[in-house]
């Protein structure tokens, strides 16, 4: 029986090339997953702003959605739902494809990240004039986040099953 000391570095073969990487004990390790954790739900969290923004503005643009600060219909924020659900399951899906480890954790972490700034919006426009009039749409968003985020890792597990 050999003894090792904790200083030593242990490979240990696996047959995820992302855990085999992450098997050092080190400080230094740790915060780097640490960063790369963060920035793979940063990075999924941009790609949901920028793409929800960006439409948004294309269907103000083109009539679809009335000029900003009138008020929508129900059928406008059912488009806006669907639109800002799929931006939502394509974020948690980059967040766990660029996560170091964990993939589906990251994926929820993007679902609860969305969770918290929906229910900030919901509180911030719950009394606002007639442009927040719709209380369904700022309640489903809320409702929808975490289930999202969800989804989106589950897509990433389908695919990651698939290749190795």
């Amino acid at each position: 029986m050999s003894t090792q000391s904790t200083s030593e570095l242990v490979f240990k073969p696996s047959a995820n090339p992302k855990a085999a990487t992450m098997n050092v004990d080190n400080p230094t390790t740790k915060f780097a997953r640490v960063l790369k954790s963060i920035g793979s739900v940063l990075l999924g969290l941009i790609v949901v702003v920028v793409l929800s923004i960006a439409t948004d503005v294309l269907m103000h643009a083109t009539g679809i959605y009335p000029p900003w600060g009138q008020p929508m219909n129900d059928s406008q924020f059912a488009v806006a739902t669907v639109y800002r659900s799929i931006y939502a399951v394509i974020g948690s899906y980059i967040s766990a494809q660029v996560a170091p480890i964990h993939p589906m954790q990251h994926a929820l972490a993007l679902g609860i990240v969305g969770f918290v700034i929906a229910l900030a919006g919901l509180i911030a426009t719950w009394d606002g004039g007639p442009e927040f009039a719709r209380k369904w749409y700022p309640i489903a968003l809320v409702l929808i986040s975490i289930p999202c985020g969800w989804l989106g890792g589950k897509f990433q597990e389908r695919k990651s099953s698939r290749t190795i």
